[in-house]
């Protein structure tokens, strides 16, 4: 597929060299594209979070009175901390056939893909308009498309559909796991270690949850329920962070761990959370509080995204596929906003975007330029499809 002809380099680069980690503000970044469409005389709304720091996109192009197709990604990415890169995360770097940097594969170039068609679909007598929906804070929980979903919930005509630009290698993604992440706290009794049965060791009472986790991990791993769609093809079961202890001859009086599951879409979350909740409060609380009546459990939800399961059959799914090129369709197990916007705005999406995710998250994130091509094709057949 040629890439010397490529429109949407440019926009790319521009968009890369925004600092937009998670962790800070994404206004310069949206500030860019509100200007960028308002030069093509398209309007856009921002929706801000509580603190005026980030803010949401949403602009329409073409007819206002009927539903279209939303083209939606996040404009944050995770940071490079203590990641060994070979350039400049934030200043795009071509190496051969690869653009080197920071959102390059997750998900920039699929914003740029979208915003370089802009001037062709403005200029264009569109049947069924196209939409625009760019969010903060996805990599930290899916944060800002909810506001977003809010807001266009109360639009009198919505989108009809959505394409959610993951990098997916432009594959048809019509289903995705769920995310359940999780805190644990752990609340014991410290006392010198020689004195250790008079404490409530809150490090191996966490340790004993941790292994209970793991234990359900195992059994659904051997048990299941299956689904061979996936490349993991059962729910997953991970404890990442835990904290806790001062010095090896106090007893620790505190200790917190961080766990999610990802879920298979048909299955319960809030069933594997009671699970592993009864068997700290019902087997372990007790023990604690023989000993102190205050130790014991207690839990937060860090962030929570349902699994997207949309119908092969479905409009979004045919009509992303005719325009990738593709004949069949995909699950995967990462979480994105695709099921958000299936669940709390009613609107059927898939995912299908330029890149690698294997690429996402590492030092020297690249995308193939290849890949940028196939995502230009795929703009200009849904340009043909949409004034046809």
């Amino acid at each position: 597929m040629p890439t010397d002809d490529l429109v949407s380099l440019d926009l790319i680069r521009d968009l890369v060299r925004f600092d937009t980690t998670s962790r800070n503000s994404n206004l310069e970044l949206i500030g860019y594209i509100r200007d960028y469409l308002a030069g093509l005389g398209i309007e856009s709304t921002l929706i801000l979070d509580e603190t005026g720091r980030k803010a949401s996109l949403y602009a329409t192009v073409g007819p206002q009175d009927r539903g279209g197709i939303l083209l939606s990604g996040h404009t944050d990415t995770v940071p490079v901390d203590g990641q060994d890169w070979t350039s400049d995360p934030f200043t795009l770097s071509r190496r051969g056939d690869r653009l080197y940097g920071r959102g390059t594969a997750d998900m920039k170039s699929f914003v740029a893909i979208a915003l370089a068609f802009a001037p062709a679909f403005a200029k264009s007598d569109l049947k069924i308009p196209i939409h625009y929906a760019f969010s903060y804070d996805e990599e930290i929980g899916c944060l800002g498309v909810r506001p977003l979903i809010a807001y266009l919930n109360t639009l009198p005509i919505r989108p009809r559909m959505a394409i959610i630009g993951e990098p997916t290698e432009m594959q048809v993604i019509c289903a995705h796991k769920g995310k359940l992440a999780t805190r644990c706290r752990v609340e014991g009794k410290s006392c010198h270690s020689s004195l250790a049965p008079r404490g409530v060791n809150a490090v191996e009472y966490a340790a004993e949850v941790v292994a209970y986790l793991r234990g359900m991990a195992r059994r659904i791993a051997a048990e299941g329920p299956f689904d061979e769609g996936f490349d993991i093809p059962h729910t997953t079961i991970h404890t990442g962070v835990i904290r806790g202890g001062t010095v090896l001859n106090i007893v620790p009086s505190e200790c917190e761990f961080d766990f999610e599951f990802r879920y298979l879409p048909e299955q319960n979350p809030d069933a594997l959370l009671a699970e592993v909740k009864r068997f700290a409060h019902d087997v372990l609380e007790p023990q604690m509080k023989a000993v102190a009546p205050n130790a014991g459990f207690s839990w937060r939800e860090l962030s929570s995204t349902p699994g997207l399961d949309v119908a092969p059959e479905d409009e979004v799914v045919t009509i992303a596929k005719a325009l990738a090129g593709q004949n069949g369709q995909s699950k995967v197990a990462f979480a994105t906003e695709a099921s958000l916007f299936q669940k709390s705005g009613s609107i059927p999406a898939v995912v299908c975007g330029p890149g690698n995710i294997d690429q996402a998250h590492k030092p020297d994130e690249y995308i193939e330029l290849s890949e940028v091509a196939k995502g230009e094709a795929f703009m200009r057949d849904l340009l043909d499809r949409i004034t046809a």
